[in-house]
């Protein structure tokens, strides 16, 4: 789907691209979330999402979080859409949005109960997938987008 902004606006959005690249960087962060979740259960024994004794892998909260990372790329990709189609200077915009809200998710953490090891990982896992998810939504709406060219030379 291509999405042709309105008059006066400099850029098309190849949508099929973008939402592509969005879905791809959805399994990204799903990943990171659960290799985040292994190194700090397995290799440094932190509790994160789930109490100590589940072990390595944890209970059912495990695959929720991922779950929960891959809905947030999905998400990004349709903020960064509408913004691409709807704002001057959207990847400005996005950029701000993005970086805000992995910085609350990164803080969100200490908010709540839990040992001070166990914040400090679940915060710097919140931290790696909001990076990821920033920086490759971002880059697949460079791929999708292409000046409009116009007569004018």
């Amino acid at each position: 789907m291509t999405v042709h902004p309105a008059q006066g606006d400099a850029n098309v959005v190849a949508g099929g691209r973008l939402w592509a690249g969005g879905a791809a960087t959805a399994v990204v962060a799903a990943l990171i979330a659960v290799v985040g979740i292994l190194i700090a259960r397995g290799v440094f024994g932190v509790p994160v999402l789930a109490p100590e004794g589940e072990g390595t892998w944890g209970d059912a909260d495990t695959g929720k979080y991922a779950l929960y990372c891959a809905v947030a790329a999905l998400i990004a990709t349709g903020l960064m859409h509408l913004l691409l189609i709807s704002t001057p200077r959207p990847r400005q915009f996005f950029n701000w949005i993005m970086m805000l809200a992995t910085v609350a998710a990164a803080l969100a953490p200490f908010v709540t109960e839990g040992s001070t090891s166990s914040k400090i990982a679940t915060g710097l896992i919140n931290l790696a997938v909001g990076i990821a998810i920033g920086t490759l939504v971002g880059g697949a709406a460079r791929a999708a987008t292409r000046e409009r060219r116009t007569g004018l030379q």
